[in-house]
């Protein structure tokens, strides 16, 4: 089980199993913030605590529904579906500090751009 959360603490998550690489997506959004993304069906994904502190982001074609935190503004995951349709989540590994060294990650580029 992966843990993450928010800086201030108020979002917590689990993800069941770990990351073995790390997605460095260069869109717009991925970029300007650093992301370094894990994804995972969205069964395997547990909000533990804060739902009410969650605010929404969406942009371009809203297809991906960005999830930050109102108070401190970390964005630790976001709601969204693969190409066949299943529902998954794309977890910000950098906001796994408990559980993730991102140092010893692989990265695989993303040309998200081209999306």
């Amino acid at each position: 089980m992966t843990k993450g959360s928010c800086h201030c603490g108020a979002v917590t998550f689990e993800a069941e199993g770990a990351p073995e690489k790390a997605l460095e997506c260069n869109c717009s959004h991925c970029q300007r913030k650093g992301f370094l993304l894990w994804f995972v069906p969205r069964a395997q994904f547990h909000l533990t605590s804060g739902a009410d502190a969650l605010q929404e982001y969406l942009f371009h074609k809203h297809r991906i529904r960005h999830q930050f935190c109102k108070t401190c503004g970390v964005q630790g995951f976001a709601y969204g579906n693969m190409p066949d349709g299943s529902e998954m989540v794309a977890i910000n590994v950098r906001a796994c500090p408990d559980d993730v060294d991102i140092a010893t990650l692989p990265r695989v580029a993303v040309d998200g751009r081209s999306f």
